[in-house]
Formats: structure tokens, sequence, C-alpha cells
């Protein structure tokens, strides 16, 4: 049974975006920091007066009224209602219910969606954006977004306010974009989201609760998009289909030891086939258009990897979907992973051919994958390799299993 800590905390995380969305759609992005100190105090209380009361019958609804409270009193108080909110929103005939938050499941959904356009705007750094986004859509703390980037909490703290100022300065607005505007500006959105499932997907910290959380809150972001007709794309969809994928095999990729498994040394039966179906959901729904993004070819990719026989057709199509993606979307990681599934068809002395093409010397997956070709063939030249990959890893976990690659070597 969760404890009231543990209670609090996941209610903290579920409802401090949707707070902080509709107080800043009320009185405006600039103030967004007042809208953080607000949810904030207002969680303060919930743990003191819950403390003593125990949890209320409905957490939230005591949590919203308290919001809209502390929001009014808080805004009158500074005269910054009568004097600078209520004429602009009277000049946005926005008049309707001053004071008065509007907490509906519609107007929340609202809110967080344009609050994901406003930090997804092209004027903030990507990484800030992703700091943003984890803070202020996902409602993760300084400390946990710190560990996620394995940065100290004055780096987040300074970076997350040079984002706000930034968001002040330019004056971006808490809205949707203009219908024109919205391809762009979701290419945007999809990038950021991307991102952070991989902040999650293949991050370095060792807090495997953590780094799935930030999995499963892209996936969220995600799925949010597509309750919005306009955003309810192709390639939204097959970004979740890709995220979908991925996440079915995230328990089977680490050992007890947090070493990483291979995919060829996973146990199947960890997969979570619900995962890969809802994946398999929103692909088909992907190809409803016409367009062809490199989220649908990655999510088809990520679909053979979730069929774990080995066959040739599968290694063959994975091979040109590989290609297919060097057209699109050209990167160092996509070249390396299109090498392994050459080797997959053709074989070690083809791909050693292919890789010495590459020549990613600051990459430990590059060498490891060298090591990988030379066993067997030249096994003195598979170590080397191999020693390279451990001088390069940034974790123990990497190296551990690298160490017993070269132990299996000797064997």
């Amino acid at each position: 049974m969760e404890t009231e800590h543990e209670s609090l905390k996941t209610i903290f995380q579920q409802e401090f975006s949707k707070m902080v969305a509709v107080i800043s759609k009320m009185y405006g992005l600039q103030h967004i920091e007042i809208a953080e100190d607000i949810v904030s105090e207002t969680f303060l209380l919930a743990a003191e007066t819950w403390g003593v009361k125990g949890i209320p019958k409905n957490p939230v609804a005591w949590l919203y009224t308290v919001a809209k409270q502390k929001t009014l009193y808080h805004f009158r108080r500074h005269k910054i209602f009568e004097e600078k909110i209520a004429p602009e929103l009277m000049d946005n005939h926005k008049a309707k219910e001053i004071g008065e938050l509007n907490f509906s499941e519609q107007n929340i959904k609202d809110s967080q969606l344009q609050m994901l356009f406003a930090i997804c705007t092209p004027v903030i750094i990507s990484e800030a954006q992703i700091g943003l986004a984890l803070r202020i859509l996902c409602g993760f703390g300084i400390d946990e977004i710190a560990e996620a980037f394995l940065s100290k909490k004055d780096t987040i703290n300074k970076r997350l306010f040079r984002a706000k100022e930034k968001l002040r300065t330019e004056k971006v607005e808490l809205e949707f974009p203009a219908e024109t505007e919205i391809p762009d500006r979701l290419d945007n959105v999809l990038h950021v989201i991307y991102l952070l499932f991989n902040e999650g997907y293949y991050s370095k910290t060792q807090n495997q609760i953590l780094q799935k959380d930030l999995c499963l809150e892209a996936m969220r972001l995600g799925i949010m998009l597509t309750e919005y007709e306009k955003t309810d794309q192709p390639k939204t969809n097959a970004l979740i289909a890709l995220m979908c994928f991925h996440a079915s095999r995230f328990d089977a990729r680490k050992g007890l030891d947090d070493a990483l498994i291979l995919y060829e040394q996973q146990d199947e039966s960890l997969w979570e086939m619900g995962l890969v179906q809802k994946g398999i959901h929103f692909l088909n729904r992907s190809a409803e258009g016409h367009e062809m993004s490199s989220y649908h070819v990655e999510a088809r990719i990520a679909y053979w990897h979730c069929i774990k026989q080995d066959s040739d057709e599968k290694w063959k199509d994975i091979l040109q979907l590989y290609d297919q993606l060097l057209l699109i979307n050209y990167s160092p990681s996509v070249a390396l992973n299109r090498l392994f599934a050459f080797y997959k068809v053709h074989g070690p002395q083809p791909a050693l051919v292919e890789a010495k093409k590459i020549k990613l010397e600051n990459n430990h997956f590059y060498f490891t994958l060298l090591g990988l070709l030379y066993s067997g063939i030249d096994d003195q030249e598979a170590k080397v390799n191999f020693q390279k990959a451990i001088a390069l890893a940034k974790t123990e976990a990497d190296k551990q299993t690298l160490v017993q690659k070269m132990e299996r070597l000797k064997d």
C-alpha cells in the first residue's frame, strides 16, 4: 500500500503540470514562475494539512480549490489583477469568469497542449526545452532533472531561469499556433518529445525508476497530441509507435547488476506485449497519410526488434530500412546500427570492409561492434577493439559487459 508521502508525490507529479498550465493560461506565460510558486505552496500546505488530518476523499479537488484561492489572493494582493491583467483580458475579450480558474478536463488538456507548443518555441535551445518540458509539463523536481542530465542543481536552475526569461522577452503566448504554422511547429514539438524519450531510454543515470518515468512522460505527451485534430498526424502516430516498441523491452535491457543486456541475450518473456500491440495500433494509424518521416522508418525497425526470431527476411528488411533512414536523417549512430544489420545479412568479412569506412573513433559502440566482427576471424584484433571500447565506455555497467565479452572470447 502506498504511504502518504508516496501518494502525495504521485499526485504532485500528476497534477503539478496541469495546475501550472491552467494558471499560466489565465494570467499569461510571463507569470509562469508565480504559477509554479503558487502550486508548490499549495502542495506544501497539502503536506502539512494531510499529515495531521489525513488525505481527503478527493485530494485533487482539494488541491484545485486551494490553488484557486491562492492564485486569486496573490494577483489581487499585488494589484496585478486590477492594474495589468484585467485590462489585458478585457482587450482580448477574455473577461469571462475573471479570477475563477477553470480546472475542467478539456481546459486542462488545452492548457497543457498550448504549454507544450510554447515551451518548444525555436527561440529556446533544445536542451532547455527538454528541461522545461520535464519541469512544467511532467512535474519533475529540480533534483530529478539534474540527475537525468547528470548535472548540478545550480546548472539546471540557471538553464530553466534563462529559458523562462526568453519566454518573457520574446513574448511567447500560451496559445495554439496559427493553422499554417502547425506543421513546422509540430516538427519541433515531436523532436523534443523524441529527445525526452531518449533521455530516459538511453540514460546514463542508474535510477531505473527515473529512466522509466522519463519514457512514460514522453509517451503521455505524444498521446496528448493525438487528442487534438490538427496535431493528430501520421508522424505523431509514428513517433508514439516507435516509443511503444522501445518501451516494451525496457525491463529486459538491464540485468540485476545494471549491466546492459544486448538484444540477442534479452529474455523475451520480460517484454511487455501490451505495449507491442499499442505500437502496432499507432504504426497502422501512421500509415493513413502519404507522409514518410524518420519516425515511420525508425518505428518499423523497432517493430522488427519486437520479433525475436532470427530470419533472413527480418534482417534484410531492417537493412533496407536503415538505408532509407540514412537518406532521410543521416547520423553516426544510424550508420553504426545499419552496420550491425549489414553484418547480420552479409556476414563479418564484408561488414568489416564497411566498418572501416565510417571510423567512429570516439564511440565505444563502434569498437564493441568491431570486436564482435573480428571474433573468430582474428581474436587478438577482437581483444584490442574490446579494450578500446572499455576505455571509451561511460558507465561501469557498460565496461562490465565488455569485460564479459572478452572473457567469452578467451573461452
